[in-house]
């Protein structure tokens, strides 16, 4: 819950750090995004480096004083690292100890043996969105990934053919099903009825994946026909190993966080008054950091003791598995970096003011809101929040149903198009060594499907509900 506090806070309270006209502003938005691409892009520059300069001509072309850019941008960083990098780092070293101890080739033995061939994009969505149900998109992600990769490499099958149907899994419970953060927030500002808004949002979930991810697939599997990366692949558990643990165990330990997680989730609804002693209970279980670690712990006993692992050789795994993580980390954090920077300088407030003299149905104006703040900020919290409050007024005079749906139309617009501002495009790049070209064909394509669609399934159920 770290990021999303931090996102709030910054949607909400920040105040601008230069006084640029609407005009200059996005003129010096094009224009760092733009630095950032042609570095990366035309000069091979490394994304690390690219994202920094690229926040800095933000600031300079904004007319900001360049201390407060730099200020804003190793805030930014900082409090992506803090809330996003020890869960990569925790969920690195739980993807290694499955791989070290055989725990990951007993899931892609298992699920090959009982789905293959056109099944097996089917298998990875509906196992993908049962597990990112309660968790933040990269926590997923880091959970997910060495499965998918096993499974793309032992089954022969092209990585986004298999890779796209677990990312589409995860952003459509990110964007429009409660209990995610996410939707519970706009729910909160809009005061629309939680169990409306769930019953609807897999309404329009469950062909939105469809879509985004299985149909998708066969396409981005064509633009982006990229190989499994060597260097985040785990390897095959050496065949001397003492034993390899079960396929019970290991689904346990795997999925651990995510019913830790989703039971503070539940708690969180069901339990109103904060200050009761269960609900602090699962405020802390059910932490992100706190189900991961637990998950880490309980991994060295039901992956490490099955396999014979020494404590020697349990301290080799933790330290192996998070190497290979640090350029990542950079990545991530320098994304959240340049996104701070855009909300610093005012590009939230601006889209805001703007967006105030469209005429247009609340649905569609929500939608579209939440669409212009996460292109120019990245994020989709921050596109979440901002949006919601500006219509929260509308839903006034709304029934139960279309309040429920016009959360439903500002999770569809916080998923639109992510591309280089957004902390999540660079850690589905590194993850599947794809280069930026590759992952605006894939992933960025994939969110603007899952927005359009939802959104138009929205609009759509207005008519007739």
């Amino acid at each position: 819950m770290t990021s999303l506090r931090v996102e709030m806070l910054a949607a909400d309270t920040v105040e601008p750090i230069t006084s640029a006209g609407h005009a200059q502003l996005g003129i010096a938005v094009l224009a760092g995004i733009a630095v950032i691409v042609l570095l990366i892009t035309k000069f091979k520059l490394h994304a690390f480096l690219s994202l920094t300069i690229g926040s800095l001509a933000l600031g300079a072309f904004a007319g900001a004083p360049l201390d407060k850019v730099i200020t804003s941008f190793t805030a930014g960083l900082g409090s992506t690292v803090a809330g996003v990098g020890v869960l990569i780092a925790l969920g690195a070293i739980l993807g290694k100890l499955l791989a070290d101890s055989g725990g990951a080739d007993q899931i892609v033995d298992t699920i090959l043996a009982k789905a293959s061939g056109r099944a097996m994009p089917w298998a990875m969505v509906l196992i993908a969105s049962v597990v990112g149900l309660p968790l933040f998109f990269e926590v997923g992600i880091v959970l997910l990934i060495p499965v998918v990769l096993m499974v793309a490499r032992r089954g022969d099958y092209k990585l986004m053919r298999i890779g796209i149907p677990a990312l589409a899994g995860l952003s459509v419970m990110h964007g429009l099903v409660p209990p995610h953060p996410g939707p519970l927030i706009a729910i909160d500002a809009v005061k629309a009825n939680l169990g409306v808004t769930l019953a609807l949002g897999v309404l329009v979930a469950i062909p939105t994946v469809i879509i985004a991810g299985p149909v998708f697939s066969k396409f981005a599997a064509r633009w982006a026909d990229v190989p499994v990366p060597d260097r985040m692949l785990p390897p095959r558990a050496s065949e001397d190993l003492k034993g390899r643990p079960g396929f019970g165990a290991t689904m346990f330990t795997v999925l651990l966080p995510v019913v830790l997680m989703l039971a503070k989730a539940l708690v969180d609804i069901v339990v109103d008054d904060s200050g009761q002693t269960v609900q602090r209970v699962f405020d802390v279980v059910g932490s992100p950091l706190v189900a991961l670690l637990a998950a880490v712990l309980v991994g060295i006993f039901t992956l490490g003791r099955p396999a014979g692992f020494t404590r020697g050789r349990i301290s080799e795994t933790v330290e192996k598995g998070l190497m290979p993580i640090a350029g990542i980390l950079l990545i991530v954090g320098a994304g959240g970096g340049f996104k701070q920077t855009l909300i610093d300088c005012g590009v939230g407030q601006m889209i805001l003011e703007i967006s105030k003299d469209w005429s247009i149905p609340a649905l569609l104006l929500a939608w579209l809101i939440a669409v212009t703040i996460r292109l120019a900020t990245g994020s989709a919290t921050v596109a979440t929040v901002s949006a919601a409050g500006l219509v929260a007024p509308l839903a006034a005079d709304m029934s139960t149903t279309h309040a429920a749906l016009l959360v439903l139309a500002i999770g569809a617009g916080s998923l639109f198009f992510s591309h280089v501002n957004d902390a999540g495009f660079w850690l589905v790049k590194e993850y599947f060594g794809l280069s930026v070209g590759q992952t605006l064909k894939t992933w960025s394509v994939m969110e603007t499907i899952i927005s359009v669609v939802a959104g138009g399934l929205v609009l759509l159920l207005s008519l007739v509900i």
